[in-house]
């Protein structure tokens, strides 16, 4: 009985084929709706920039959603918490680098 205890809780975690085909679908929509902005040049400049930016957002809640199985479940929530965290604090070191190197070069010296 608790093999199938410890069976259920280990699949638990784990995404159906419906849930991963549904991942891939909308992977390849979104990849393919700015791919086709991009390529059409039927939008502004600005426009397909932000396009692009926004599509890369919803892709990537996509993938943590469907593929890494990030939720705010109970279960995942502590998952979830140490991602958003990993993620800022990677966010925060490269950016706050950006700041530094580019505040250098503007502080240097031009002979």
């Amino acid at each position: 009985m608790s093999d199938m205890a410890n069976q259920a809780a280990h699949d638990d975690g784990h995404g159906s084929v419906k849930s991963y085909l549904i991942g891939f679908v909308l992977s390849v929509i979104l990849t393919a709706i700015p791919f086709a902005a991009v390529m059409s040049h039927q939008l502004s400049k600005p426009a397909t920039v932000v396009l692009v930016v926004l599509m890369a957002v919803i892709q990537i809640i996509v993938h943590l959603k469907y593929f890494l199985h990030l939720d705010f479940t109970p279960h995942g929530k502590e998952n979830a918490v140490a991602f958003i965290f990993s993620a800022v604090i990677i966010g925060l070191v490269v950016g706050l680098s950006i700041w530094i190197i580019y505040s250098a070069n503007a502080l240097m010296m031009y002979m």
